[in-house]
């Protein structure tokens, strides 16, 4: 809200529906529900928001976990499986295991499926000790040597046969929140989309503390600058 120009309403308004609507807001949405003349505007408040998500100090996911990537994105012509990147953005994702249910989860793109990529989100998002459930791809390889009880496994003689439930589900629920309230979006965007995501998976039992949540991480992070934001095009 640093030097904003739009009434106090709005943004209060803004954060309570993003934070405890079920399917969320796109920026359209936002724009006729609070009567904001601009889309820019709309769209502005709600990446402001966004970027507010993520804890600086949140704590990293332990005790048992379950580890895989997708890519991200509408059908891509000539893309035949395998892990190959082309104009699709690949996305790494942790859940924690809860009994049969899901824990906390992390989202973030990478730039490949290496080892430096994969084994390293692990490193910056799990606990060292957790048993990490993975499929037998060999970017996860190095966990083992990382302080991690690493517990790969595979179906068939293909390494990447085996698809953690929890992931799966977590990856399909992402993938029709972006086709269904945002139409999709931009690869650039993506990783703000992937925060707003996560804060809310993490605390869809409780709607109203996510909300106070947001307010109170709002006022810890730094502001977003015009730079931020518009380094790339806006869209979504």
């Amino acid at each position: 809200m640093h030097r904003t120009r739009t009434p106090l309403t709005h943004w209060f308004w803004a954060a309570y529906l993003v934070s405890t609507q079920t399917p969320g807001y796109s920026a359209l949405q936002l724009q006729r529900q609070l009567g904001i003349k601009r889309y820019e505007t709309a769209w502005t408040m709600l990446h402001k928001l966004r970027r507010a998500m993520v804890r600086p100090d949140r704590e990293t996911l332990k005790e048992k976990v379950e580890v895989d990537e997708a890519y991200v994105g509408g059908p891509e012509v000539g893309l035949k499986g395998g892990r190959q990147l082309l104009d699709k953005a690949l996305v790494v994702a942790a859940v924690e295991i809860r009994g049969k249910a899901s824990g906390r989860v992390r989202l973030r793109v990478v730039a490949d499926a290496s080892a430096a990529s994969l084994s390293g989100f692990v490193q910056a998002n799990v606990a060292p000790g957790t048993i990490v459930m993975t499929d037998g791809w060999q970017g996860y390889t190095p966990l083992s040597g990382m302080g991690y009880r690493h517990r790969p496994k595979t179906q068939g003689p293909h390494p990447k046969r085996y698809i953690p439930p929890r992931v799966h589900r977590v990856f399909g629920n992402l993938q029709t929140w972006l086709r269904g309230t945002h139409h999709g979006v931009s690869n650039e965007h993506l990783q703000a989309y992937l925060d707003e995501f996560t804060f809310r998976f993490n605390r869809r039992r409780t709607p109203m503390a996510a909300f106070q949540t947001l307010l109170g991480l709002g006022a810890l992070n730094h502001p977003t600058t015009y730079k931020q934001l518009y380094g790339v095009e806006a869209t979504g």
